[in-house]
């Protein structure tokens, strides 16, 4: 999964990057440098799942963060800024909302609702010019020769036209199967889904939450394919610092149970449909992301493509059941090992161990 942070000037992109990836970039105003970085998933199932197995290596799910100059209209008109953007899987579009004198605001106040139209229209109209040049391409294509095949995308394109039109995103369209593989390829990035983060001070943080709902109410009731998550870049910075116990307690001062990392992760699975299973032996105990709703068959191939050839069946049990029964010998007693075949759908949180030939 490939996220980019994008977002206007001085709103603390770099910031959450560095606190997500641990990679460390130096933030300097018109830099056209992109940076990418991976952050490990936490998952507390998996460190559960550990200490009962007790195995030599343990592999976390990961997300590739890039971190994106800021947003314009220059940038925009840029085509390595663009390939960056289009190859990315979803947004993490940054809100400022931390008050600091020290660091002026582009547009001279905050308003993150205002900010975010801004960036949502220079991706709208950057959509826009590349629907209009392929529309004309198309109609002189259809004046040469008669094809169903341009005449699905002449009307599909029109159909997107007119909604960038209006300055709708294309993520609003609602479309079948086969008009959402036709638009894959154009890579729009109004189509991407977005998440929302909004950056809150440290006096902010206690009403974190809060904040939080308020904006998913007021910002994007209804929309589709967009979430919002927030985060308080200096708590989070100061609990990368911490053991797992002291970052715990940390964040408990502020009436927080979990971390910016984890809340932001759990946000972008829920928004782009994305789930983890987990496998756990003597070697090796390791969490593998994979679209919800995704047959077993679908998850050895995951973990190998000769898993997924030569699949015969899959043992399946729940992470928690699994760690209160001690392990595999505890749940083969106990009858809690079910065989299941390539269709059965995997749940999160299931473990399994594919059996092949």
């Amino acid at each position: 999964m490939k996220t980019a942070i994008i977002g206007l000037p001085q709103v603390g992109k770099t910031s959450l990057f560095t606190i997500l990836t641990g990679v460390s970039t130096q933030a300097r105003l018109g830099s056209t440098a992109v940076h990418v970085g991976v952050a490990k998933v936490p998952d507390r199932r998996l460190e559960e799942l550990a200490r009962i197995f007790e195995p030599p290596k343990v592999t976390h799910a990961t997300v590739e963060y890039v971190d994106m100059p800021a947003v314009s209209k220059e940038s925009l008109r840029e085509p390595n800024y663009l390939a960056s953007l289009r190859v990315a899987d979803a947004f993490a579009h940054v809100l400022r909302l931390f008050q600091d004198n020290t660091i002026p605001h582009v547009e001279g106040s905050l308003d993150p609702a205002r900010d975010w139209r801004n960036v949502e229209l220079e991706l709208i109209l950057s959509d826009l010019v590349v629907i209009e040049k392929r529309l004309e391409r198309i109609d002189k294509d259809r004046k040469k020769i008669k094809s169903a095949d341009l005449d699905h995308e002449h009307a599909l394109l029109v159909k997107c036209k007119e909604t960038l039109e209006a300055e709708r995103p294309l993520r609003d369209l609602e479309l079948d199967a086969e008009s959402s593989k036709r638009l894959r390829g154009f890579q729009f990035l109004s189509e991407k889904p977005m998440l929302l983060v909004l950056n809150l001070g440290e006096a902010q943080a206690p009403k974190l939450h809060e904040i939080e709902d308020g904006y998913r109410h007021d910002l994007i009731a209804g929309r589709r394919n967009l979430a919002v998550s927030a985060v308080c870049g200096k708590v989070e910075a100061e609990i990368a610092e911490l053991s797992s116990e002291e970052a715990r307690e940390y964040l408990a001062s502020y009436g927080l149970a979990e971390s910016g990392l984890e809340r932001l992760v759990e946000a972008s699975y829920s928004l782009l449909g994305l789930m983890s299973f987990l496998t756990v032996g003597e070697t090796e105990a390791r969490a593998w992301t994979l679209p919800k709703n995704s047959p077993a068959l679908q998850a050895a191939g995951a973990i190998h493509s000769d898993f997924e050839k030569k699949f015969i069946r899959a043992e399946v049990i729940n992470w928690k059941e699994l760690v209160d029964l001690g392990g595999y010998a505890g749940a083969r007693e106990k009858g809690r090992l079910r065989l299941e075949g390539k269709d059965y759908i995997v749940q999160d949180g299931d473990v399994l161990v594919i059996r092949h030939g």
